[in-house]
């Protein structure tokens, strides 16, 4: 625990909680922290889950497989941010989608009934804790906004655009990394993968972009 514990205390959900409360909150909430490997499933589709689970390390990738197989990426989450909180606050509500390590990961679990039930010791940033949960679900809700966004754009062209520039404003600058690789980034705008690349090349051959792998610069 004490090697990720900067990034438990820089995190959102311990937002406006100084380290020794946090050191405490984490006695107070059961916390423990579990390794994955690269290909592990963390959560399952269909299963019901009662953890809050944050990021400590590697990536996670949220993703849907439909009955044929073909998988659409919903989100990827990195060190810091929470993941499968909506559905432990549902307690009959099971999973809809995956959650995978696509690198060798560490996780932290928070009981959710711990996190949402005012403990016994009646500490006073449990509610901030409350507060900081809420604020992270909405910010969950406001990213998968944005790709419905993106996924509305009627071209390739068009959905590979909005993604790009919106990733341009979120980092602040015309030259930035996203967190996919090619396939996954087809998974992600739920586009072919070959009509993509083909596309970007295009687009390159145009002097609206640069890119080099996961890294862009838009013109």
């Amino acid at each position: 625990m004490k090697k990720y514990f900067q990034t438990i205390k820089n995190s959102k959900l311990f937002a406006g909680i100084t380290e020794g409360e946090v050191e405490a909150m984490l006695q107070c909430l059961s916390a423990s922290v579990k390794t994955f490997k690269k290909g592990d499933i963390i959560y399952r589709a269909g299963e019901n889950i009662s953890s809050v689970a944050m990021l400590l390390d590697g990536k996670i990738h949220i993703q849907k497989e439909d009955f044929w197989g073909n998988l659409s990426i919903l989100d990827a989450v990195s060190p810091g941010e929470l993941f499968g909180e909506v559905f432990a606050c549902l307690e009959n509500e099971p999973m809809a989608y995956n959650a995978e390590a696509v690198k060798d990961s560490a996780v932290l679990l928070l009981d959710v009934q711990r996190v949402l039930t005012t403990c016994t010791n009646a500490c006073k940033f449990h509610a901030r804790l409350i507060r900081n949960l809420l604020s992270a679900i909405s910010d969950k809700n406001r990213v998968l906004t944005q790709k419905m966004l993106h996924m509305s754009q009627r071209t390739t062209r068009e959905k590979l655009l909005s993604y790009l520039s919106e990733q341009s404003l979120k980092q602040g600058s015309p030259a930035f990394d996203i967190p996919f690789n090619r396939q996954q980034l087809a998974d992600f705008l739920s586009v072919d993968r070959s009509a993509m690349s083909a596309e970007l090349g295009k687009m390159k051959n145009e002097g609206l972009l640069e890119f080099d792998k996961n890294h862009f610069v838009l013109r």
